[in-house]
């Protein structure tokens, strides 16, 4: 195959394994998404799932959220993991929100960047997911993958980026994402991973890896 056929081959086979890709973080708006995505930073969705409703019951807006302290915040999702740095991220991005975005998360990339915890990857993660621009957020899963299919160089998530846009129609894009993650989950993890279950590397993936 060449790359032309070996994307194409990827588009069709994670199109057949996964037609529906249902966001795995629960929310219901952009902004209790945006603290979702910054809680599962070195976490799991699964705990993710499990602190957010606590932590939505107390506030699911930025105005509720600064109304409570950089503790309170702290003690519910402490279960998640680097508390202390998500919980001062959580309140400064909701005070900012609330002073220069009335209220509203914003639709572009400098605006969700400049907020304190937010990366380019949870920023991408907003875009795509609650607003539908396209947008390509690279997680281990992705950077993991596009290195096992020879589709990205391997050398760090921005190159890896870079190559899934260049490589994947952008009108996929915020779809695609998804997909290689849960196949990255089910069928090619970091560990334990069997490659003849995993058809894609198998078929299209790096030699060296295969041997």
């Amino acid at each position: 195959m060449n790359k032309k056929e070996k994307v194409q081959f990827v588009i069709d086979t994670l199109q057949e394994l996964y037609p529906k890709t249902p966001i795995p973080l629960k929310h219901k708006d952009p902004y209790t998404l945006l603290i979702a995505v910054l809680l599962s930073a070195q976490s799991t969705d699964v705990r993710v799932n499990i602190i957010t409703p606590i932590l939505f019951a107390k506030a699911n807006n930025p105005y509720d959220m600064i109304k409570l302290t950089v503790e309170e915040i702290k003690d519910i999702i402490k279960p998640v993991g680097l508390s202390p740095m998500k919980s001062k991220g959580i309140y400064g991005l909701s005070k900012m929100i609330v002073d220069k975005h009335n209220g509203k998360v914003p639709q572009n990339f400098k605006d969700l960047e400049s907020f304190p915890a937010v990366g380019h990857k949870t920023a991408s993660v907003v875009m795509s997911q609650a607003f539908g621009i396209p947008a390509f957020p690279v997680d281990t899963h992705i950077h993991r993958l596009m290195y096992r299919w020879n589709l990205s160089s391997g050398k760090n998530v921005v190159q890896t980026e870079k190559d899934a846009k260049r490589l994947f129609p952008k009108e996929l894009w915020n779809k695609l994402h998804l997909q290689i993650i849960y196949y990255g989950r089910e069928f090619s993890p970091a560990r334990g991973w069997d490659l003849e279950k995993d058809i894609i590397t198998k078929t299209i993936g790096r030699k060296n890896l295969i041997l």
